[in-house]
């Protein structure tokens, strides 16, 4: 398992149906170590704390093996081709990873970095924002019905990350799975 990616954005105001909205979805890549502290990502800010952010929420993950997913539902939504290059942080996500699908990550896994532990803390849900940045109404709804979530990481021990690191995967108690999580949160986007 390995870090492809580590990325980070700060606030901004976009445009979303007809509204001027704060956010941080767009994340941009970072060379080198990036200091890792209990809330987030050194470079790191996020907008709505009652969603994002915070001790259980302070560093997001997204697999890497489904932006070809993401790549093909664009060009479904005629925003993109097939050839198009989504950059990592496209999701909004602090790590790309690559080797660790939500099927495999339970709430309280422990994911062992080289210089930092984090802790699995639950699965990311979709707002409208996602549904703007990636570029087609129902970006959300492909995401419910996927499962392709990517989950949100606590901070058990600060330090720093840069891509290319490997880390180890640690289980934890193995009560709820991202999926089970994920599934019962996403279910008003399901009918």
């Amino acid at each position: 398992m390995q870090v492809l990616g580590v990325q980070v954005g700060q606030a901004r105001k976009v445009l979303i149906s007809g509204r001027i909205v704060m956010t941080a979805i767009r994340k941009s890549a970072v060379d080198g170590p990036v200091a890792v502290k209990a809330l987030g990502l050194e470079g790191d800010e996020q907008v709505d704390l009652s969603v994002h952010g915070g001790l259980e929420k302070a560093v997001y993950a997204y697999p890497s093996e489904h932006y070809d997913f993401w790549r093909a539902q664009r060009a479904q939504a005629g925003v993109g081709d097939i050839d198009d290059q989504l950059a990592f942080g496209a999701m909004g996500e602090n790590l790309t990873l690559a080797g660790l699908l939500e099927r495999a990550v339970w709430v309280g896994d422990v994911l062992a970095f080289a210089d930092c532990v984090l802790r699995v803390a639950q699965p990311r849900e979709p707002c409208f924002k996602f549904n703007a940045a990636m570029g087609f109404n129902t970006a959300v709804k492909a995401m419910a019905q996927s499962g392709f979530c990517g989950y949100y990481l606590s901070v058990d021990q600060p330090g720093s990350i840069q891509p290319g690191e490997s880390f180890v995967l640690h289980p934890g108690p193995r009560r709820v799975s991202i999926p089970e999580r994920f599934n019962a949160k996403m279910f008003k986007h399901l009918r």
